[in-house]
């Protein structure tokens, strides 16, 4: 891959004057570089900006973050998603403080030893924390070295992208890899785009990119399809009384472990509620909503319900408005219901 040889100098040089302005970058302790690694995993740079200051005014210090309780740590990942990523997060912030007295390892192997760490972000701390020449590579790296150099692989096995880390090491300027890493993702980010669509004239590599130079940039990289999503419908209760509004705790494995939510069953109708002991004084429609995870759709319709009294099933609570908003972590497959459920409650609680 002669392009990678040539590509450094150009690169650097085009980052040093295109980057954008990130807290991260301008302060990037290992610390601060591991979690925004974390929190920029397929999630959107402007979507993270908020989340990264509210967490660290919080949890400013890895001995915060591994202390912080599940709740609390659930609350403030709240609306960003995969929430074992915060989970995670917690467990490694835990190793560096039982195995690592408080200071984060600062070599390849021991940073991929965390939780939660794979060889993209242990990469990605190692260099831009650490200065150690190690590769970076993800989604926007592939594409961006597919490209320049026309490889053909299918960017979703792994010889392929093992293939490209083998490339990017061989050829990384050992004086700046953690520059030279973030270029990499910064072109990818903001020029050299998916879905065939990237921005050449702003490109360094335009002279020598292969898929430029040969029109392919909308055929490269190769990629499988992925497997059609299934779709779900599931019926939402919200079920009020009192000014506040039911929730029950996700069992503690699987699709959103642990978090809570409003009751939902698939496709279940107003009979639901007498097996959960709940007689409705009233019912009206709540809306609908849709939510997108990764191998799943859920289609979801809401029932809104008044109920006659206060029992609820083990394990349920009942949450005022507050507690919607200041505790209780509720996922963002539930969006489309909030406005609603913050309409109907009221503030009452301390905690």
């Amino acid at each position: 891959m002669k392009e990678l040889e040539i590509l450094p100098i150009p690169l650097i040089q085009w980052y040093h004057e295109n980057a954008r302005v990130l807290p991260w970058r301008s302060d990037p302790t290992p610390y601060h570089v591991w979690l925004s690694e974390i929190m920029l995993q397929q999630t959107r740079v402007a979507a993270v900006l908020d989340y990264y200051r509210r967490f660290l005014e919080e949890l400013p210090t890895v001995a915060d973050l591994a202390a912080v309780e599940e709740e609390r740590l659930m609350k403030l990942w709240q609306g960003l998603g995969y929430y074992n990523r915060a989970r995670n997060l917690q467990k490694a912030a835990r190793q560096v403080m039982e195995t690592y007295g408080g200071v984060f390892p600062g070599t390849y192997e021991e940073i991929l030893s965390l939780a939660g760490v794979g060889d993209y972000t242990a990469g990605a701390i190692a260099s831009i924390a650490f200065g150690v020449p190690v590769p970076a590579v993800d989604g926007n790296v592939l594409r961006v070295v597919c490209r320049i150099t026309g490889d053909e692989g299918d960017i979703t096995r792994p010889d392929t992208k093992n293939r490209i880390r083998k490339a990017l090491l061989d050829t990384m300027p050992k004086a700046f890899p953690g520059d030279y890493n973030q270029a990499l993702m910064e072109l990818g980010a903001t020029v050299c785009l998916p879905n065939g669509a990237p921005l050449c004239e702003k490109c360094p590599a335009r002279a020598f990119c292969v898929a430029h130079i040969t029109e392919q940039t909308g055929r490269l990289p190769v990629k499988a399809p992925k497997k059609a999503r299934r779709v779900e419908k599931r019926t939402v209760f919200l079920i009020f009384h009192e000014g506040k509004v039911a929730l029950r705790q996700r069992p503690k494995k699987g699709l959103l472990a642990g978090l809570w939510e409003y009751p939902n069953e698939p496709e279940a109708d107003v009979g639901q509620l007498a097996e959960w002991g709940i007689t409705p004084l009233c019912l009206d429609h709540g809306g609908t909503g849709k939510h997108i995870f990764t191998h799943i759709e859920w289609h979801m319709s809401a029932l809104a319900v008044e109920a006659a009294d206060g029992h609820l099933p083990d394990g349920w609570v009942w949450a005022d408005r507050r507690a919607l908003q200041e505790r209780y972590a509720l996922p963002n497959a539930f969006q489309s219901f909030m406005g609603l459920a913050l309409d109907r409650t009221e503030e009452t609680s301390e905690f």
